[in-house]
């Protein structure tokens, strides 16, 4: 059985950093595509990051770019999201997903744990 499961979340004031980890069991991480993604209240849910294991590309959203970075640690088989200079429009609740390929392609979704940026 496949489990994708967040944590790092919480709350934090705008500035800030945090570091949200996905633990995978189930399959490996290190020939996947790898991402993160992000549903604000209201708001449909949006991409964040992706990384193709396929060509080594990284993606970011234009809103995070400078600021957060996707990783991956294959022997703990892990992702994380390192998010720096937290702002309020960054409160959401955050995805971890992987797949064949990037965005469209994941095929595994964790439950998400909120982030809260607010002072």
């Amino acid at each position: 059985q496949v489990q994708l499961v967040e944590s790092g979340g919480g709350l934090v004031q705008p500035g800030g950093s945090l570091r949200l980890s996905c633990a995978a069991s189930g399959l490996t991480l290190d020939d996947r595509a790898i991402g993160w993604f992000r549903q604000a209240p209201g708001k449909e849910r949006e991409g964040v990051s992706c990384f193709s294991s396929s060509d080594g590309r990284t993606w970011y959203t234009d809103s995070v770019k400078g600021r957060f970075t996707i990783s991956r640690d294959n022997a703990k088989n892990t992702m994380y999201l390192q998010m720096n200079s937290l702002k309020p429009e960054d409160t959401a609740v955050y995805y971890c997903a992987t797949g064949a390929f990037c965005l469209i392609g994941m095929d595994y979704w964790g439950k998400g744990t909120l982030v809260t940026v607010s002072s």
